[in-house]
């Protein structure tokens, strides 16, 4: 296996990787003035997809054949694509895009949850410290209780969904995608969100409303497909194969930065007091469920080298 290194390449990876997730916030953010949350989700799975299959074909051949890869990337598709691309992008209709990325910086957190029901990993006190300060982050950026069920709440609730469902994939992942190659995950994950996706909007959605949508929305469904997916994708793997997992995990702390600037400076979002708090009290939770910066100043010991 090979050596991973962490040097200025990658972080300057890691960085590129954040602005352009945290993009994928205000590329919706610009969609959703025109277009209902299934449609931008079809739109993105679907170029994704369209992008990836002729690279997977390219780079490792044919997709596969065997049912049991299918099932194991199905799963992937319903809780990393379908249910958390639907429920932010139908979210941002009610909140900006800044604060759903806030919101989604929680997805560590239920990842701890789901591995610790599924057995995997335990919930060690600081891992139940960090889960604590992430649920009053979330209330504190809804600026009290969601007793209020307005369109705020809703909006809120929704991308809590999302961060639920993503943290739901990483025990599914540990346990099926074993021995699959990246990029055959994506690849089959998007091309089957496409499928769903095409018969939910079938059923529910109307397709004539591609039609009606200005120019600036197309560019941003195509930059959120191309860049936020298919890029964002091969640019994640690469980072876990150059520095390991451990290290790209650190994009989920940047992206709010990312995404809440860039929200700033092309549509004019802003976040209110109460929302900058909630976002630091967040922040705050992921340092402390993630343990490098607390090992770096000797707040917790270092593991000992093995021998």
């Amino acid at each position: 296996m090979g050596e991973t290194k962490i040097d200025a390449q990658s972080w300057i990876l890691l960085l590129v990787l954040s602005l352009i997730w945290g993009g994928s916030f205000l590329f919706i953010a610009i969609a959703v003035k025109e277009l209902p949350a299934l449609l931008i989700v079809l739109a993105r799975v679907g170029i994704a997809a369209a992008i990836l299959i002729p690279v997977h074909l390219l780079v490792l051949g044919k997709l596969p054949s065997d049912l049991k890869t299918w099932i194991a990337c199905g799963g992937m598709s319903v809780m990393n694509n379908v249910i958390p691309f639907t429920a932010i992008s139908w979210g941002q209709h009610h909140i900006t895009g800044g604060l759903a990325s806030v919101i989604n910086a929680t997805t560590p957190m239920f990842a701890a949850i789901f591995m610790a029901m599924a057995g995997l990993e335990g919930i060690t006190a600081r891992k139940a410290i960090a889960l604590g300060l992430g649920l009053a982050g979330v209330l504190i950026l809804k600026g009290g209780g969601f007793g209020d069920l307005g369109a705020q709440t809703l909006g809120i609730l929704a991308v809590v969904l999302a961060s639920a469902c993503y943290g739901l994939s990483a025990p599914w992942s540990k346990t099926r995608l074993t021995g699959i190659p990246p990029l055959t995950t994506a690849t089959c994950q998007l091309t089957l969100s496409t499928l769903m996706m095409a018969v939910i909007v079938g059923l529910f959605g109307d397709v004539q409303g591609y039609s009606a949508a200005s120019g600036e929305t197309w560019v941003s469904l195509i930059l959120l497909a191309a860049l936020s997916t298919s890029v964002a994708y091969l640019l994640f793997f690469r980072i876990i194969a150059r520095a390991g997992p451990s290290f790209v995990s650190l994009v989920t702390m940047i992206i709010p930065v990312s995404a809440i600037l860039l929200g700033y400076a092309v549509i004019g979002e802003k976040l209110t007091l109460h929302e900058v708090v909630g976002a630091l009290v967040i922040g705050l939770a992921l340092v402390i469920i993630d343990g490098r910066a607390l090992k770096f100043v000797g707040l917790i010991p270092a593991q000992s080298p093995r021998p």
